[in-house]
């Protein structure tokens, strides 16, 4: 959804989301930074019952776990990510939200309450804890529908906390507040008040949501881009002091020429 390339295709007319795909690998830590997000087209592309596989990399599901086989190259610094990521469901859930007035862009936690097992050898890196699973899929462009939003999920014991707020260009909003449990329910909870976290060096506003008398802050920058923030933040919700991964996104930032023409530089597209 934040391909430059199929951004252009739109503009020209229809264009095939087929021929613009991607594994995105973000890795986070004191070196072992690694980033990588390689366009393809729809010959590297194939898609079965179980499967998906885009270039050298695919998702493989087999009924109680999806395997994740990476093996991508970095840019703009050209360094190898290869491994296996695995992902075991507590249990699949099947409910579902709309996140706009015309029900164009939907979102599904399939399983909020999950653990991983991470196992790579380029760069060579070994570890196992608490994971989450979801998908958004739309009919319009984000930016068409969307000035911003921010999203928090946070694991709470065995169940897991889930922050959803969107700002529309119809001048509404919608705010989710989410709690999951391992046997798969989502279920809503009273929308929390707002907080500001500081803005990023970007200058993109981190807003989110907390228990009343919650005061949360960022504990580490993850992602910082001119139009998206990834970060980890200390903050308290449904009763809980929790560690968080917060996500905020300017899609005004996003749509912006400048930016498109950024984007290229850290999403390559390959030729085959």
């Amino acid at each position: 959804m934040f391909s430059p390339y199929y951004a252009w295709a739109r503009r020209r007319g229809e264009a095939d989301p087929l021929a613009h795909c991607a594994v995105n690998v973000a890795l986070y830590g004191a070196g072992a930074r690694r980033w990588a997000m390689t366009e393809r087209g729809a010959a590297s592309v194939r898609r079965e019952a179980r499967t998906l596989s885009i270039g050298a990399s695919a998702l493989h599901w087999d009924g109680t776990a999806l395997t994740v086989t990476i093996d991508e190259v970095t840019a703009p610094i050209p360094r190898r990510v290869r491994g296996t990521v695995r992902l075991h469901p507590a249990a699949l859930g099947e409910r579902g939200f709309v996140l706009d007035a015309a029900a164009r862009h939907r979102w599904r936690p399939i399983a909020a309450c999950a653990r991983m097992e991470v196992a790579l050898d380029r760069p060579a890196l070994r570890w196992s804890g608490p994971a989450y699973f979801d998908t958004n899929d739309g009919d319009a462009p984000l930016e068409a529908d969307f000035v911003n939003w921010d999203w928090c999920r946070a694991p709470l014991g065995a169940e897991t906390a889930i922050l959803y707020n969107a700002r529309r260009r119809d001048g509404t909003a919608q705010s989710l507040a989410l709690r999951a449990t391992p046997d798969g329910r989502v279920e809503p909870t009273d929308v929390l008040p707002e907080v500001a976290l500081r803005r990023s060096r970007w200058g993109i506003a981190r807003p989110t949501r907390a228990d009343p008398g919650g005061t949360p802050r960022v504990i580490e920058t993850l992602q910082d881009a001119p139009f998206y923030a990834r970060s980890v933040i200390a903050t308290r919700l449904l009763g809980q002091d929790a560690l968080a991964v917060h996500e905020s996104l300017d899609l005004d930032r996003f749509a912006a020429l400048p930016i498109q023409l950024m984007l290229p530089f850290r999403i390559p597209r390959s030729p085959w």
